[in-house]
């Protein structure tokens, strides 16, 4: 998907907002287990009732790596219907992965072009040829860590090297990459007041931001710091729409959980006018 795709939907539906399809056995509501694929069940509700307030859907990949065989057909399944029905649609293999070479190409053939995929999250540890396999892909997308939302981010990420914080050095040099214009980050909307200081060095790249919601993050404080004239991000939001109901009403919920954010999105897009 080309940027200008994604930025016009985000236009279109006055949403910025993300889904994040942590799709849990344990968490889904109980009929749903009746069900050949219970997984894609679920997330065929979720999507079919969520569409409308979203411009992106986030499998996390762990959530299906867990049940095998099994997890990655519902992935496979998951990712069929949102292309097949929903093609406007930015999506995000929440992969995190990160190695060099040849197996770095491997990783976005089998997310990119196998799962068709328009974008996978990359963890830059090991540098810039583990990196560039990635953006070597056209119309797809790379989404760096940058800095995230947990706790233990500060174990490292915030670090001082060669005189700043170790998340401004791989935002710095990761704009030396080749293939650099395809790269996204991820940055927390727990550190939402280091936006500022991120949009000194990417002052127009889109922003990945989970947190928001479950994680205490807040989305006019997000804004506030990191917003662009292109809008600039995606901000996630997986277990507050998810499991807002584990009844038969599941989906509804997720509805009105997901137009509710997108509401407070389009008070926030408006002030751009």
């Amino acid at each position: 998907m080309k940027i200008e795709d994604l930025i016009a939907q985000i236009h279109q539906k006055k949403s910025f907002l993300c889904v994040g399809l942590d799709t849990d056995l344990d968490k889904i509501p109980k009929h749903l287990l009746k069900e050949e694929d219970p997984i894609f069940a679920f997330n065929k509700a979720i999507i079919d009732a969520t569409h409308a307030y979203c411009v992106a859907y986030k499998p996390n990949i762990a959530f299906y790596e867990a049940y095998g065989l099994q997890g990655w057909r519902s992935l496979e399944r998951t990712m069929e219907y949102l292309n097949a029905n929903h093609p406007e649609i930015f999506t995000i293999a929440d992969a995190k992965r990160g190695d060099i070479g040849n197996t770095s190409t491997r990783y976005a053939k089998a997310f990119f072009e196998t799962m068709d995929f328009d974008s996978i999250t990359i963890a830059p540890y090991m540098g810039k040829d583990s990196v560039e396999p990635f953006l070597e892909f056209e119309d797809r997308h790379t989404i760096l860590l940058a800095l995230t939302s947990n706790q233990g981010a500060f174990d490292f990420q915030t670090k001082i090297v060669d005189g700043q914080e170790l998340y401004k050095e791989v935002l710095s040099v990761s704009k030396t990459y080749k293939g650099s214009e395809r790269l996204m980050y991820v940055v927390g909307a727990t550190k939402a007041t280091y936006l500022e200081d991120i949009r000194k060095i990417v002052p127009e790249s889109f922003l990945l931001v989970p947190g928001v919601g479950a994680q205490g993050g807040s989305l006019q404080e997000v804004c506030k710091y990191g917003i662009t004239k292109d809008v600039g991000l995606l901000v996630n939001s997986s277990r507050g729409i998810l499991y807002a109901s584990n009844e038969s009403d599941f989906a509804e919920t997720a509805a009105k959980k997901a137009k509710e954010i997108q509401q407070e999105m389009e008070i926030e897009l408006a002030k751009l006018k």
